[in-house]
């Protein structure tokens, strides 16, 4: 057994203490308690609001080299504790260690990255139309920023919203997923550690009513979400009420294809990493395998022998392939899937029930579906867990038709021998993503990444792109 850690909410650069009704479990060991954490609601968010927007003026005004500073030392502390950081990741969200491990050093290089950026806030000069005119743009903060965040990247996807806004000179109050705080409580603490004033960053930890709290605040200038389609609509709904800016990444189902001319086995391995992985918990997963006849069969058979080798169990056992759900919610959904998809029609050929382990936790077997059609639930609406279907198809334009037939359209993936294909792919995919020959799961963090359709709605996220959703464009003219 592992100490409980007893969590605060951070405000203007304090921890603030709180009632603490609320226990987190340890997914792969549920006799455990990982932390226990606050319930902060309308106040905590109105101080930590508050503290926000009292610390923008300087922040936004110091010199880029000091954000810059910040930023790298707090990714040069991450990665120097990437494994006590990953390690309680681990123990709080359900991902193998490797993973955990993995994550926090990709929140690192995130902050680094972003230290960079800091330096390279540019803008343009351009002629007028008018003799003895000059004209310039600048990139200028645009004030607070509320970041309400999911607890399947419960470092990352905190990191890759909090570096950019405040690389370019904004404030933040973030709003952690309730299940994995005490992940998000490291960061915060980090970049305390590593300089960061005080009210710049505040977190307050909760359920809904707090992300609600920072939707509705008529001082939160910004919102960047990522979560479920119903409740990031009305986050949008929210922000366009009154005119703040909105960022929402909201999942996918996310299709890979299958070419007759594809390797078995590399496609067999793309499958098995983008599909299982991390447990099935990314909105990037490829959970619609959709397969042309020819290799259908030779697929399936593969890609069930490979699952029928996975070891599922604790996070933190080196032999673990596959760690539990993050709750006994997610692994019941994961489960109530498997039994629509069969009584759909679909044949469960590998995993679907329920391991037996010797500590209590909320473990789902990885599933492979197969013969199912693209009209069923279980291609159609996100599972969020290790649980895949395959739809035979008999050419690309078919399969092509499949992948593009669903409201979402995060990523897109593609296993095939011919360029003529992979280029056809890559133009006519519904999706803000494409991946040949690589799982459609696991993506650069200096690129842009984002969606289509009801995955994704306002700027992009992450590297050169997230400038366009933290900074606002100032049009200056000069008389000479």
């Amino acid at each position: 057994m592992t100490d409980t850690l007893e969590l605060r909410h951070w405000i203007d650069g304090e921890k603030v203490d709180a009632e603490r009704p609320s226990e987190g479990l340890n997914p792969s060991d549920t006799r455990e308690i990982v932390a226990r954490r606050p319930e902060g609601g309308e106040a905590e968010v109105n101080a930590a609001v508050a503290a926000a927007k009292a610390a923008f003026p300087a922040w936004a005004g110091a010199s880029p080299e000091v954000r810059s500073d910040v930023l790298d030392r707090a990714g040069t502390l991450l990665m120097e504790r990437r494994e006590a950081i990953g390690t309680l990741l681990s123990r709080e969200e359900g991902k193998t260690l490797a993973e955990g491990i993995g994550e926090t050093v990709r929140a690192g290089r995130i902050l680094k990255y972003f230290a960079g950026e800091a330096l390279r806030l540019h803008g343009q000069n351009l002629a007028s139309v008018r003799p003895g005119v000059e004209v310039q743009t600048r990139r200028e903060a645009v004030g607070v920023f509320g970041l309400i965040t999911p607890w399947n990247f419960p470092i990352a996807i905190p990191a890759w919203k909090a570096a950019p806004a405040l690389a370019f000179g904004n404030t933040v109050v973030l709003k952690p997923a309730g299940p994995t705080p005490a992940t998000a409580e490291a960061l915060v603490a980090v970049l305390h550690e590593a300089g960061l004033p005080k009210g710049v960053l505040n977190m307050v930890v909760g359920r809904g009513n707090v992300g609600q709290a920072l939707v509705d605040h008529p001082d939160v200038d910004g919102l960047s979400f990522t979560g479920s389609q119903g409740v990031g609509a009305g986050v949008a709904a929210g922000a366009a009420a009154r005119q703040a800016r909105v960022q929402l990444e909201m999942g996918g189902k996310n299709p890979l294809i299958v070419l007759d001319d594809a390797d078995l086995d590399r496609a067999v391995a793309i499958a098995l990493d983008g599909s299982f992985f991390a447990t099935g918990q990314r909105c990037t997963a490829s959970s619609r395998l959709i397969v042309q006849d020819g290799i259908h069969d030779r697929f399936v058979a593969a890609l069930a022998e490979r699952l029928r080798g996975l070891k599922v169990g604790p996070a933190l056992d080196p032999a673990t392939n596959i760690g539990p759900a993050v709750s006994e919610a997610q692994m019941e959904t994961s489960y109530r899937y498997i039994e629509i998809a069969r009584g759909e029609g679909g044949r469960v050929v590998a995993g679907g029930d329920r391991p037996q382990l010797e500590t209590p936790g909320w473990y789902v077997q990885p599933t492979l579906i197969a013969e199912t059609a693209a009209g069923m639930r279980i291609n159609s609406e996100e599972v969020f867990g290790p649980v895949a279907s395959t739809i035979r198809v008999k050419s690309y334009e078919e399969a092509l038709e499949i992948a593009n037939g669903v409201e979402f359209g995060l990523s897109a993936g593609i296993v095939t021998g011919s360029l003529k294909h992979a280029r056809d792919f890559q133009r006519r995919a519904k999706a803000g993503m494409t991946m040949v020959n690589l799982p459609t799961a696991g993506v650069d963090y200096h690129v842009p990444f984002g969606g289509t359709k009801k995955s994704s709605y306002g700027p992009r996220e992450q590297g050169f792109a997230a400038v366009e959703f933290f900074t606002w464009t100032k049009t200056a003219y000069t008389a000479l």
